[in-house]
């Protein structure tokens, strides 16, 4: 992946940093060599963004060409409407309030230069406003009103907006962020395609650990994939890459969501589509699907308030109640009695119009089916956890947690119907990567749930296919990345 400064007369930016590169913005508009390679990122740091100025049609050339502009033609026209601004820097108000909380004065005007300011005190602000807002040079106007401070306004500058003082600093700041981003990406020669990453450091519960993630990242390398892992505050930065492969718990309503749409819209090639992440949250839309399908699952009863007393003869006791964004093991509760039954459903429904109330089918282990672009990938067996019905046992009150034990099953050493039920609950969601759980009793084999995000740990999953599971998934990534490429070109 190449890099490219775009600015109106390179001999205003006194830059040399190793393998990036300054043009005019009238050579990198006019000369045929620049509209020839895909792999690259155009910092546009021109005098003007205005419509249809130079500045604005490097941008969209750039976007035309395949390139990876910053900014974006849609990040000039959203610096335009200061409601969308401060709708996008909602969240910041806590650090907005302590940044500028030794300001004397009830206006200032912050300075961001990739990210960075000249005061280190407000780096932390910087840094979220550039992630969001995507513009190598940016100014942004605070006011406070009542002894509360609040963002009036933020347009991006031209480098000739930058106060001759500021100047050093300036080039220290570009030097630090291109040369990190070099380290970042450039591990190898000749990258193909980005891949973002989505992971959450603090969470407890990844669907993969970090040995797994390490992994990943070394088999993307070995099939071309430029890997950078991102958090929560890089939402503005997916359009600077191929594909989203999210790798941190999924919800509907949920960061990961808006982080999977985004990407979608942008033309990303995502894992977990919004689409997917949809349907496997909803407990209540997977039953309907696998009865409409006539998959087997254990007895289920779609629970409203005008049916409760419909559990007891349709599903006896013990049975299992779901609300319906459970998922490990939370949100899931087994009731053995008529009133915890009335107690539970009554506090679900609180929460929810439709619950799932489920037969309660003990067994000793749940069958895992990880399945990618239509094709078991992976078998596990979950044994559940010690003394407990699920595979995962909560203390009531606890933050801890204890699992079971995983053993992983070749493929071809899994029950036939194991897999063949698997595929057919997985494909009515869609091709991307899922973990279908299933019980067998007997004979009998019964769909759980189909999981989108599902885990790939190292030491579990892995257990038969080693670091090839990952390649597999990787490889998956290319073959849809330059499918898409190819309709596109």
């Amino acid at each position: 992946m190449s890099i490219l400064i775009v600015v109106d007369n390179p001999d205003d930016w006194p830059l040399d940093i190793p393998g990036v590169s300054v043009v005019s913005a009238r050579a990198y508009l006019t000369d045929p060599a620049y509209g020839e390679g895909r792999s690259v990122k155009a910092f546009n740091l021109c005098r003007s963004y205005r419509y249809q100025s130079l500045g604005y049609y490097v941008s969209l050339l750039a976007e035309a060409r395949g390139h990876k502009p910053l900014p974006r033609v849609s990040t000039m026209e959203d610096l335009q409407s200061q409601n969308l601004v401060r709708l996008l820097t909602e969240n910041l108000d806590d650090l907005v309030q302590k940044s500028l909380a030794p300001i004397k004065s009830d206006a200032f005007e912050l300075s961001i230069y990739f990210g960075r300011n000249v005061a280190i005190r407000h780096d932390a602000l910087s840094h979220r406003l550039f992630s969001l807002l995507q513009a190598p040079l940016l100014r942004a106007h605070f006011e406070r009103h009542r002894e509360h401070w609040r963002l009036h306004s933020v347009r991006a500058i031209a480098t000739s907006d930058i106060p001759p003082h500021h100047q050093d600093f300036v080039v220290e700041a570009a030097t630090a962020y291109f040369m990190g981003h070099r380290r970042r990406t450039h591990k190898r020669r000749a990258p193909r395609f980005d891949l973002a990453i989505l992971h959450d450091p603090e969470n407890p519960e990844s669907p993969s650990n970090a040995r797994a993630l390490q992994k990943f990242e070394k088999a993307a390398e070995g099939v071309g994939l430029d890997v950078e892992f991102i958090t929560r505050t890089d939402l503005a930065r997916l359009p600077e890459f191929d594909a989203l492969f999210i790798r941190d718990t999924t919800f509907a309503n949920h960061y990961t969501y808006r982080f999977s749409r985004r990407a979608t819209a942008e033309g990303l090639v995502v894992i977990d589509d919004p689409d997917s992440i949809l349907k496997c949250n909803n407990k209540v839309y997977l039953a309907e699907l696998l009865t409409r399908h006539h998959i087997p699952a254990p007895r289920t009863l779609m629970v409203h308030r005008d049916n409760v007393e419909q559990i007891i003869p349709n599903l006896g006791l013990p049975c299992v109640l779901k609300q319906p964004d459970s998922s490990f093991s939370l949100g899931v509760a087994k009731v053995e009695s008529e009133q915890e039954l009335f107690e539970q459903v009554t506090a679900l429904l609180q929460k929810s119009e439709l619950i799932v109330a489920q037969e309660f089918l003990p067994t000793e282990f749940d069958w895992r089916v990880g399945i990618l672009d239509r094709r078991p990938l992976f078998v596990c067996k979950y044994f559940m956890a010690a003394g407990h019905w699920q595979i995962v046992r909560r203390e009531a009150g606890c933050t801890g947690y204890e699992e079971g034990p995983v053993e992983a099953v070749a493929v071809a050493e899994a029950p036939e119907e194991v897999v063949k039920i698997a595929l057919k609950a997985a494909n009515l969601i869609g091709d991307g990567l899922y973990g279908v759980d299933i019980k067998q009793v007997g004979n009998r084999c019964y769909i759980i749930e189909v999981n989108d995000n599902p885990n790939v740990d190292a030491g579990n999953e892995d257990g038969v296919l080693k670091d090839a599971l990952y390649r597999e998934i990787m490889g998956s990534f290319v073959r849809r990345i330059e499918a898409r490429k190819r309709v596109s070109a």
